[in-house]
């Protein structure tokens, strides 16, 4: 099935300028422009873009994607190292988030139990403390 770049981002659920980017970063190949008519793409083009986003939502940025796709004739040791890099940035992540859920949850909890509803303790906390 050859596809227009409109069919393509239709099919891909992205928009054409996506495709675009794309061909610029080197994600996916440009077709040949044919003297008379559009450029056509191919099966293989919609598969490239669905594995980005797909990749994309496991939190690959575009350069890991390109790592990726560069590597997916290698071995897949190389794969799982990348994979096992990005399962420890996400550990990071969620351990950060928890952090932050703990101070909000306190800072919460002291607005709550204020007893002078004038004065907000979310406030004195995001004030830089000087010291005079």
């Amino acid at each position: 099935m050859n596809m227009t770049i409109g069919n393509l981002a239709s099919n891909a659920g992205v928009n054409v300028e996506t495709i675009r980017y794309y061909e610029r970063r080197g994600l996916i190949d440009q077709p040949v422009k044919p003297k008379t008519g559009y450029r056509r793409y191919d099966e293989a083009i919609l598969d490239r873009i669905l594995f980005i986003k797909k990749a994309q939502g496991l939190g690959f940025q575009l350069d890991e994607v390109k790592n990726l796709i560069s590597l997916a004739d290698g071995h897949c040791s190389e794969i799982q190292s990348l994979a096992e890099a990005k399962l420890g940035d996400v550990q990071l992540k969620i351990k950060d988030l928890q952090r932050l859920e703990t101070v909000l949850a306190d800072l919460v909890k002291q607005c709550n139990a204020r007893v002078n509803k004038a004065h907000c303790p979310i406030i004195d906390a995001l004030l830089p403390r000087r010291n005079t």
